[in-house]
C-alpha cells in the first residue's frame, strides 16, 4: 500500500491519499485546502479514487468537499453518512473494499461527537483525535472522557506497529507509530482519565516546562 501525505495548508493541515498498489484504487482522507493537488497526484499516476472520508466536521476539514466532489464525481463522507455507490453508512467498524485492502471505519468521539479514524492495512489515520505528542482538544469535562476511552479502547488496542498519520502537522514528528505514542505521548502515558484532564487543563505551562513549541 502507498501512503502519500499532502501538507494543505490551514492550520498546518494534512490530507492523505492510500492507494492499493495491485489494483491501483484510492481513497481521500481529508483533502481540506488542497483537493485539486489530490486530485491532480492520483490522475497523474493513474489512481482511481473510490472513496473520500473526511475525518469529521471541522471547516478546516471540510472545506474542500464540494471541489473534490466537482472533480472526481464521488462524496465526500462524514460520519453517519451512507455511500451512495454501495449503500454502506459510514459508521463504527463498517468496511470498504480497495482493491486487496480493506477500509475500516472506527468512532472515536471526543474532538467532536462525529469524529473517526480511518484503518487501511497498517495505517491509521487519526484526524484531530491522536496526534504525534498530542490528542485532539476537546470542549468539556464529558468530551475530555468520552476522548479518553476512545483513545484506550479503540486506538491503543492496536498493534505497535499501526502507523499513525494525524490531521495536523502539530508534533515533533509528521507520522508515527502506535507503540510510540503509547511509550513517548504524555496523554497516552497518564496512568488515569484524572491524570489525563489534568495535563489538558495545564497543558501551556507542561510545554513551557518541558521545552515543547
Amino acid at each position: 500500500m502507498l501512503v502519500k501525505q499532502f501538507s494543505t495548508g490551514g492550520d498546518r493541515n494534512f490530507g492523505y491519499i492510500a492507494v492499493d498498489e495491485d489494483s491501483a484504487k484510492a481513497v481521500v482522507i481529508d483533502p481540506s485546502f488542497s483537493p485539486e493537488t489530490i486530485v491532480n497526484f492520483a490522475r497523474q499516476h493513474g489512481y482511481k479514487i473510490e472513496y473520500i472520508f473526511i475525518t469529521h466536521n471541522h471547516p478546516d476539514h471540510t472545506n474542500g468537499n464540494e471541489a473534490i466532489e466537482t472533480l472526481t464525481g464521488k462524496r465526500a463522507l462524514l460520519f453517519r453518512q451512507i455511500n451512495p455507490t454501495s449503500g454502506v453508512r459510514v459508521e463504527d467498524n463498517a468496511t470498504f473494499p480497495l482493491g486487496r485492502l480493506k477500509v475500516t471505519i472506527l468512532h472515536t468521539p471526543g474532538h467532536t461527537p462525529d469524529s473517526i479514524c480511518i484503518q487501511i492495512g497498517d495505517a491509521l489515520f487519526t484526524g484531530d483525535t491522536l496526534f504525534v505528542g498530542k490528542v485532539g482538544g476537546t470542549a468539556s469535562t464529558a468530551a475530555a472522557r468520552t476522548e479518553y476511552t476512545s483513545l484506550h479502547s479503540k486506538l491503543l488496542s492496536l498493534p505497535d506497529e499501526t502507523r499513525v498519520f494525524p490531521g495536523h502537522d502539530y508534533g515533533t514528528a509528521p507520522q508515527s507509530t502506535i507503540g510510540a505514542q503509547r511509550r513517548e505521548n504524555p496523554f497516552l502515558i497518564a496512568p488515569d482519565f484524572a491524570a489525563f484532564l489534568h495535563l489538558k487543563e495545564n497543558w501551556v505551562d507542561y510545554k513551557k516546562e518541558h521545552g515543547i513549541e
